[in-house]
């Protein structure tokens, strides 16, 4: 197979397929699947060859992003996905809790959405200050 692109492009799909890995294996342990780590040797393995041999680094015979790579910004994309993702999951998990208890069903979906939206508003304005627990 033959991949033609540009070499912005291509440092742009280092980013991609190491987002990617991270989301499938980082939190798997030891237990990684293999296949995708396989994947981003191949195409970490190329860096070398297009002037870009500083993202990437040896490991057991394998091509693995560098320390450089790693340190390079990439992670700041990930957590602001893990960010936005963590309130819009712990915005709809209490406006269904909320509904539940109120006596409503998970089927109200408008009065969830409702709730959602302003449960979101709420975390854009003071975050987690404002998230009290009754253990």
């Amino acid at each position: 197979m033959e991949l033609s692109m540009k070499l912005k492009q291509f440092r742009r799909l280092l980013d991609l397929v190491y987002i990617g890995n991270w989301v499938l294996n980082s939190t798997r342990g030891d237990d990684r699947i293999a296949e995708f780590d396989e994947v981003e040797s191949l195409v970490f393995n190329k860096c070398k060859e297009l002037g870009l041999g500083h993202l990437t680094e040896p490991l057991s015979g394998s091509a693995i992003p560098s320390r450089s790579f790693a340190e390079g910004g990439i992670h700041e994309a990930i957590m602001e996905y893990e960010d936005t993702i963590f309130f819009e999951i712990l915005a709809e998990e209490l406006a269904r809790r909320d509904i539940v208890n109120e006596g409503g069903t998970e089927d109200d979906t408008d009065q969830i959405n409702e709730r959602i939206v302003a449960y979101i508003a709420e975390f854009e304005r003071n975050g987690t200050d404002n998230i009290v627990l009754n253990l």
